[in-house]
């Protein structure tokens, strides 16, 4: 391990959940901690996420001449594999520790990590489901996404809303990222009368949501990028199904290489962050 990745605070020590946090997650489908990084610890970790974000950052066009989903956000996804200052951050046993309280199970392992950066005047991501893109056979809530600001966000800049409890309804579609995402998601929000939550966050704070949950977050109308770092978990055990769109192909192939459909999620990609 490199120097630098060494002198990274290394993130073991418990964040302690009480029961009512943990039934309040399940009952809502999500939560937001305060502190999960100490302001140290995010200070810490920060350049070196940026740095990595950017180095492999794919994104080059303007604003203007991007879709809707390339105006949401940058996106590089898995930079745990290519830096060791940032796969101390990802592999962190107090991220896991939190994601297996909450998901009620002993283990769980790494599906991929994911920069979200939307930059200064960076459009709306649409309403969505998570767990579209997965082709992880689950049952109940057994995947959480980790997302944490490394600076302070406020709603304007794009904070995450969730449509509180949407995560019952399980599968609503074979619907990616997208304009007609959001159009048949708000409406699925609006007619059945879900809650809609969103909220400031300091860097540090993270929130976790189901996979199966909708959520979305506005523009930023901010002249500052909003750095985000997310990790997905699921729970050890987990198995593959037949991917039915492409994008579950595309995840079969590129987060579980080797694995055939029907079998355990687990492949050199998908270590055990946290063991009881």
């Amino acid at each position: 391990m490199s120097n630098i990745a060494l002198e990274l605070p290394d993130l073991t020590s418990d964040y302690p959940l009480t029961e009512a946090q943990v039934a309040a997650f399940q009952k809502d489908g999500h939560i937001l901690l305060r502190g999960v990084c100490s302001p140290e610890e995010i200070a810490a970790y920060r350049p070196v996420i940026n740095a990595a974000a950017y180095r492999y950052n794919t994104q080059t066009r303007p604003m203007e001449e991007r879709d809707t989903y390339g105006k949401a956000f940058l996106q590089i996804m898995n930079l745990w594999e290519v830096d060791e200052a940032v796969r101390r951050y990802v592999l962190a046993r107090r991220f896991g520790k939190i994601a297996a309280d909450l998901l009620r199970v002993p283990a769980v392992r790494l599906y991929h990590d994911q920069a979200l950066y939307k930059e200064a005047n960076g459009g709306h991501t649409p309403w969505h489901q998570d767990q579209y893109y997965w082709p992880l056979d689950t049952k109940g809530i057994q995947a959480v996404t980790l997302w944490m600001p490394s600076v302070d966000i406020s709603v304007e800049m794009g904070a995450l809303t969730f449509a509180t409890g949407s995560h019952t309804e399980g599968f609503l579609g074979h619907l990616q990222i997208s304009d007609e995402s959001h159009e048949e998601f708000d409406q699925v929000v609006k007619e059945r009368g879900y809650s809609v939550t969103n909220a400031a966050m300091q860097a540090g704070d993270a929130t976790f949501h189901a996979g199966w949950l909708l959520h979305s977050a506005p523009g930023n109308l901010s002249d500052t990028t909003r750095e985000v770092m997310t990790i997905i978990y699921f729970a050890d055990g987990v198995r593959t199904f037949q991917p039915d769109n492409p994008n579950r192909q595309d995840d079969l192939e590129r987060w579980l290489p080797g694995v055939q459909p029907g079998e355990l999620a687990s492949s050199k990609l998908n270590p055990v962050v946290y063991q009881r």
